[in-house]
């Protein structure tokens, strides 16, 4: 298993919850591309079993270099490049059909910058395809993350290159929502424990490991209370909602 900022495995247990929400974007991502795509941050290569069936060529660009390697002799066919973004430096202007970036902005220090250069490498007509967390319902802190968005800060921030054509909400059925009630309690207890508010003045990178940490005892700890909390949540349990205030992730497609 590679490591990647704040991992999920499908091999784990207790990421099924994340993993089925992250499952489903990528599914439904999948209906969308076409032609010549770039997909930025492939992570552990999700997008891989899904993408490349409906699109010409497959492209990814991602900053750690082992999972580049890897992927590059799992599927030679595919062109894979190390490097951190933004910008895109690889690739010239009106280059692609679709570019995907599921759960990547939030990590990216200048967002700005990277919507620029996605606006630049899509071909005129071209697909912006995104995923990323809603703030509002953030539990805690996640210092992978340099920021996260509110429904109107991601549109505004779209809104500066692209024509937004559609924007929705990632939301679950009951069982989503009870395995949300129940990790937020846990989390609660948590960050009742750090009583000086570390979380939010100490550097972001120096709470990494002890987020993982904490984060991993605790989905351990809520699959052991409830096994079926965790287990029986499936990607049929997600679907799209207008409703940003209930949305756990949110779905963007612009075009250039």
């Amino acid at each position: 298993m590679f490591k990647t900022s704040e991992i999920t495995a499908y091999t784990i247990d207790s990421d099924n919850v994340l993993n089925q929400r992250l499952l489903f974007a990528y599914q439904e991502t999948a209906k969308l591309v076409s032609g010549n795509m770039l997909e930025t941050g492939c992570g552990v290569g999700k997008g891989l079993a899904l993408f490349p069936a409906n699109c010409d060529h497959y492209t990814t660009v991602d900053k750690n270099k082992a999972l580049i390697v890897h992927l590059s002799r799992q599927y030679p066919q595919y062109t894979f490049i190390c490097r951190s973004i933004p910008p895109l430096t690889d690739f010239a202007d009106n280059t692609f059909d679709t570019v995907v970036s599921q759960q990547v902005i939030e990590h990216l220090v200048d967002d700005n910058l990277y919507v620029k250069e996605v606006y630049r490498v899509l071909k005129p007509g071209g697909k912006f395809i995104l995923t990323t967390p809603n703030r509002l319902l953030s539990l805690t802190r996640n210092p992978w993350h340099v920021r996260e968005y509110t429904a109107t800060e991601l549109q505004a921030l779209l809104a500066q290159y692209f024509k937004i054509e559609e924007f929705k909400g990632i939301t679950g059925s009951s069982k989503v929502w009870d395995y949300y009630a129940a990790n937020k309690e846990s989390v609660k207890k948590i960050i009742k424990l750090d009583i000086l508010n570390l979380q939010y003045r100490l550097p972001r990178q120096l709470l990494q490991v002890p987020y993982d940490l904490l984060n991993r005892i605790n989905r351990e700890r809520l699959k052991k209370q409830d096994t079926s909390l965790v287990g029986d949540v499936k990607t049929k349990d997600y679907f799209f909602t207008d409703d940003m205030a209930e949305s756990l992730d949110f779905f963007a497609i612009a075009t250039k």
